[in-house]
């Protein structure tokens, strides 16, 4: 089976600045994979390559067997729900429906892949409603589903389930783990470990890789420390030096 993601010396410049300096990674196909890092690590940077919104700088990326600077229609990107428009005047199943637009089998293949998501991500009942009227987590719940309704080999989403409610981050997570028993393989950033720990592989990143593997085998306080910095260390707990995201984590055992 040809890896998902393999990315041997990546390189990619953000203005002056490396954002991601010399990656080496193999993610296979039908796993979920959590990156993880702190502010400014390279985790969206990574994702915007994968996905081919920019270009390498030097070194090679191959997603689902092709070359970084190809198209690439089976995969899908899923946005943070901070950087839609909460404003824009559109209903949930028009910005749902977006994502079939490459979809093949005419209209009514479209309208059934769109009734799906919206099932699935409980949101049938505000298939009408206004993005602007829907709570946070309702509109990332609507983002998911555009991804979902694509059909792609490969999912990638950015912070997917940061400061939801309760109800809107299970239905993400149940769909996360129901797209990798289809066989695809799912890729989402998070700043929360926890969250990343239920994932089958985990990348720790500070603009390279610090660790990549098991979460059990990333999550020590030795990685943690390489990553972010630690300010203190106490019965296990490790004390993360990141000022976006201040907060007690318990590494894996």
């Amino acid at each position: 089976m040809v890896p998902a993601v393999v990315a041997r010396g990546l390189t990619v410049a953000r203005g002056q600045r490396l954002a991601l300096d010399g990656v080496d990674l193999v993610l296979d196909q039908g796993t979920v994979t959590a990156l993880v890092g702190p502010n400014g690590s390279g985790k969206s940077t990574l994702l915007h390559a994968i996905a081919g919104l920019v270009e390498p700088a030097r070194g090679e990326l191959t997603v689902l067997g092709v070359s970084a600077r190809s198209a690439r229609p089976r995969v899908a990107y899923v946005l943070q729900r901070t950087r839609l428009n909460g404003v824009l005047p559109i209903s949930v199943r028009e910005v749902v429906a977006m994502g079939s637009w490459r979809r093949p089998g005419g209209r009514a293949a479209q309208r059934a892949a769109v009734d799906g998501a919206l099932a699935q991500l409980d949101l049938a009942g505000l298939a009408d409603r206004q993005l602007v009227e829907l709570s946070g987590g309702q509109r990332q719940r609507a983002l998911v589903a555009q991804g979902l309704v694509q059909d792609a080999e490969l999912l990638l989403l950015d912070e997917p389930l940061a400061g939801l409610d309760a109800p809107s981050a299970a239905a993400i997570a149940a769909v996360l783990t129901a797209e990798r028993l289809r066989g695809r393989t799912v890729v989402f950033a998070t700043h929360d470990l926890a969250d990343a720990e239920r994932a089958d592989n985990v990348v720790l990143l500070n603009r390279r890789v610090v660790a990549s593997g098991p979460p059990a085998t990333v999550f020590t306080p030795e990685h943690l420390a390489a990553a972010y910095g630690v300010r203190a260390l106490e019965s296990g707990a490790v004390v993360l030096d990141d000022p976006g995201h201040h907060h007690w984590d318990t590494p894996a055992s």
